[in-house]
């Protein structure tokens, strides 16, 4: 069953690309004509990367490791992060941080520091600071939630990004780049999808196209999150009937054993009656 339509797509306005003067002519083969100065994406090409984009990414997700969603543009944050949030991935909304992936450690560091200073409230050590450090670190926690709370369980690097925008969030691709951590994106008439491991051509400023292509991705990987719990499932179903089947096996021995020894121990009693 097809993950969406030509119709749904259209309707979303996701074959709005940009003007024409604005283009990237590396998006020339994504590109179905010109209208009133705007550039029409082929909805057809679409299509066939949203479904390899989906694809690849529910094996990803079905392997056990995460997808970061990154959308730092105003119309994309809400959307890409209510998307992230439905389905237990990482996400990026306010401000990609240089060094976020390629310096991840000391990024680590600094979401410690944000737990830190929840353990401080909790324990009671919050309570004894004066109002002016309380007021400093109060501002702190807030900068720090803005800036990484949605990587706050993120405790390695990404097996993959998804990104609106990748002329704006060339940050991100330059850094997944150097580390080979696969990139999937929307990629508007604008941008250069030459960088982009599974690029899905479409229009990035519109609210309803990326809530389309946002919601397909997310299905996706909810589809592998699904088959992962199903095959743990089908995997713990094998080894209790192993175990069962192995236990029974063992009684079967002990009773075979037992009743091979019988009939000599009676043979034995006879003869000694005999004599």
């Amino acid at each position: 069953m097809a993950r969406t339509t030509y119709q749904e797509l259209l309707d979303a306005g996701v074959h709005f690309g940009h003007l024409t003067r604005k283009w990237d002519p590396k998006m020339s083969k994504y590109i179905f004509m010109e209208r009133n100065g705007i550039h029409i994406i082929d909805l057809n090409k679409t299509l066939t990367k949203l479904e390899e984009a989906a694809s690849a990414i529910k094996q990803i997700v079905k392997s056990g490791r995460k997808v970061l969603f990154v959308a730092t543009k105003k119309q994309a944050k809400e959307i890409i992060a209510e998307q992230a949030k439905a389905v237990n991935m990482p996400f990026v909304t306010e401000r990609w941080l240089g060094g976020m992936l390629t310096n991840f450690a000391t990024v680590r560091k600094s979401i410690k520091k944000m737990s830190n200073i929840d353990k401080m409230q909790k324990d009671g050590t919050y309570d004894v600071l004066s109002k002016k450090e309380k007021l400093m670190i109060q501002r702190e926690r807030i900068k720090l939630e803005n800036l990484l709370g949605g990587i706050a369980d993120l405790n390695r690097l990404p097996a993959a990004l998804f990104i609106v925008d990748v002329k704006k969030e060339h940050i991100a691709v330059s850094e997944a780049l150097k580390l080979n951590i696969p990139t999937f994106a929307m990629v508007d008439t604008n941008s250069d999808p030459t960088n982009i491991d599974f690029p899905v051509p479409a229009n990035d400023d519109a609210t309803k196209s990326i809530s389309l292509i946002a919601s397909i991705i997310g299905k996706a990987i909810q589809e592998g999150l699904e088959e992962r719990k199903r095959d743990k499932e089908e995997d713990a179903e094998k080894e209790a009937a192993a175990a069962k089947a192995a236990i029974d096996n063992g009684g079967e021995e002990v009773v075979a054993t037992a009743t091979e020894e019988a009939p000599s121990g009676k043979r034995t009693r006879k003869a000694k009656d005999v004599e």
